[in-house]
């Protein structure tokens, strides 16, 4: 049988991507990530609002989905604003959720 190495490379490749897959495997983040699909600007006070979660966690899950690259913020005043980095990142999700009864 042949050996297959991996590249450093493709390591920090796929270290990247499963860090991102880890910041994402939370209910909370999935259903942020669910709502920015659908409306793709919300202030932190929308979102809270609507998941009918405190303020402090929702800007936690937040902060660890901006700090890897999974949303984008920006400021306007005294709010700032969420969106997808990547907007077919809810197709992923939807390919995994169709594997449910894989």
């Amino acid at each position: 049988m042949e050996s297959l190495t991996i590249s450093e490379q493709s390591i920090q490749k796929l270290e990247k991507v499963a860090g991102r897959l880890r910041a994402i495997a939370h209910p909370v983040r999935l259903a942020i990530i669910e709502m920015l699909t659908n409306n793709p600007k919300m202030s932190v006070t929308e979102i809270y609002l609507h998941l009918d979660i405190e303020q402090a966690a929702a800007s936690h899950h937040l902060n660890i989905m901006k700090n890897k690259g999974i949303l984008d913020a920006k400021r306007d005043g005294k709010k700032i604003y969420y969106s997808l980095r990547n907007t077919t990142l809810a197709d992923i999700i939807g390919c995994i959720d169709k594997c449910k009864d894989c």
